[in-house]
């Protein structure tokens, strides 16, 4: 059997007198995305920022590609290949959305040592990918939220990742939004050259509360509860269980995975 890309084993914080995750295990598998769900509070965000390497877990640890790489700097994970967009969106504002993208793709080891121009192109080349070219020389400052969270996406996608971690890529987003978003995410699970990029299939661990149009795009879900896994399956497992329907989807909610 393929081994995990990535192994959340027993991660567990406490801040203080509260209990924000408690033995967490869970793993993502190569080419897999993983959904990440859950009421508020549940602590998704705050096991992502434990993955990206913002946060130190009290108990427990993280394994990508075999390598232990619980409390690394997020720098280093980034230059690993395991990369994460978060929900609020924080662009350097006044720079051009292409010199954004050059910004993140800085972070990765494998960019240093090339010229600045040749940056440069791979950048476009990702803001091309998730469809927003034609704002490359725009100033981040004046792009809509929609805008900007494809311009995230771009960012991370620069760094050439074989892991992405996505908090709420939906948020906030109209319909039309949303399904270019699901897009996006959809080529780069596939793999493929774009431009002057090359990916692979690539993994993925999405949280988000719109679960239509999740459940619609991912091969597992994982449930959190109170900071603890829940249960784990299929999307229409998941959806389905009486448990995961009365602590988050709500009983009146009728929903089936597509």
């Amino acid at each position: 059997m393929t081994a995990p890309i990535l192994e959340v084993r027993g991660l567990t914080k406490k801040f203080g007198g509260l209990t924000a995750l408690d033995d967490v295990h869970f793993e993502v598998y190569p080419g897999e995305i993983v959904a990440l769900i859950g009421p508020n509070g549940a602590g998704k965000t705050t096991l992502l920022r434990h993955l990206m390497g913002v946060l130190k877990p009290t108990e427990g640890k993280v394994v990508y590609k075999g390598h232990d790489i619980t409390g690394r700097r997020p720098w280093d994970i980034v230059s690993r290949g395991l990369v994460g967009t978060f929900q609020v969106v924080k662009p350097f504002r006044n720079l051009p959305c292409v010199m954004n993208v050059v910004v993140a793709s800085l972070v990765s080891r494998k960019k240093r040592g090339e010229w600045t121009k040749r940056m440069e192109i791979r950048a476009r080349d990702a803001l091309e990918f998730v469809g927003i070219a034609d704002l490359a020389l725009e100033r981040a400052a004046v792009l809509s939220h929609g805008d900007l969270k494809r311009l995230e996406i771009a960012k991370a996608i620069a760094t050439e990742p074989e892991l992405m971690l996505l908090d709420e890529p939906f948020g906030g987003l109209n319909p039309a939004e949303t399904e270019l978003i699901a897009n996006s995410i959809r080529r780069l699970h596939k793999g493929g050259r774009f431009g002057r990029l090359h990916s692979e299939e690539m993994s993925m661990v999405i949280v988000e509360h719109k679960l239509a149009d999740l459940m619609r795009i991912v091969d597992r879900v994982v449930v959190l509860n109170f900071g603890r896994v829940l249960t784990t399956g299929t999307p229409e497992e998941v959806v389905n269980d009486p448990r995961v329907i009365e602590a988050y989807i709500g009983k009146e909610v009728v929903f089936h995975a597509s």
